[in-house]
């Protein structure tokens, strides 16, 4: 790493332990650093952000387990930034992607990012059987709660459920049925503290198998005045998609 390579930061506690959010220059611990492969562009990583980098650690966690061919893929929380990702990267990779998202009116979207089904969130946010007709081969979850309870219910045997969020709860009201007789496997996804070697690999995956321009059809530039007022949204549950804050001004 050289003075002017182009890097990118994503965890390490920036925004939480470690001041420098929406700031021009800041100071950051360089392990965490990963230069940006040539083929993405500023604005490009920008909108992949932290919440596509933890898609791409999903989806490097997710194919250890289940091959592309081996059934449908769940994606909950579909419409927000992980899962927007997710099912490009996903749908890139051969998988056949099922989106579960609230937001009905998003369903052409997501679509057009690679799903080939979209099916109503409250289906499974609602808690459930510990053991469901075995639907999913595999899952992509940033919810947890009763939604990740049901998916694992409903994951097939040998298949992997990747969890990465709490939208929902931060419990998880299950058993140990799903493990024990259809080994299903939950695979955990932190993007704060992952090592060097594997941010790398992510980023590199980033650049060949996401398209930049179904990331852009899904993203939207806003200055930081602009950001305090969609961060309620975000918080609301409404905002579809990448939202990058140009703190240039």
């Amino acid at each position: 790493m050289a003075i002017g390579d182009r890097i990118v930061l994503n965890g390490a506690g920036l925004g939480e332990t470690r001041h420098g959010g929406w700031a021009q220059h800041a100071v950051v611990p360089s392990g965490s650093l990963v230069v940006l492969p040539e083929a993405i562009e500023d604005s490009f990583a920008a909108a992949i952000g932290t919440a596509g980098f933890t898609a791409m650690l999903s989806v490097l966690a997710l194919e250890r387990f289940v091959a592309p061919g081996a059934g449908p893929v769940l994606v909950t929380g579909a419409s927000g930034g992980v899962g927007t990702v997710a099912i490009a990267l996903l749908a890139a990779r051969g998988y056949e992607v099922t989106a579960s998202t609230g937001r009905s009116t998003n369903e052409a979207s997501l679509r057009r990012l690679g799903a080939t089904e979209v099916v109503d969130r409250g289906a499974l946010s609602e808690p459930g059987k510990p053991m469901q007709r075995a639907a999913w081969a595999g899952a992509v979850d940033s919810v947890g709660g009763a939604t990740l309870a049901n998916v694992l219910a409903g994951t097939r045997w040998g298949g992997a459920v990747t969890a990465c969020g709490l939208a929902q709860d931060s419990a998880l009201p299950t058993t140990v049925l799903p493990f024990i007789l259809r080994a299903v496997s939950l695979l955990g996804i932190n993007s704060v503290d992952a090592p060097s070697e594997l941010r790398h690999r992510a980023w590199e995956r980033l650049a060949t198998d996401l398209d930049p321009a179904l990331l852009a059809g899904v993203t939207r530039t806003v200055t930081p005045e602009q950001a305090i007022e969609i961060g309620a949204e975000v918080v609301a549950g409404r905002v579809h998609g990448r939202t990058v804050v140009d703190v240039r001004g």
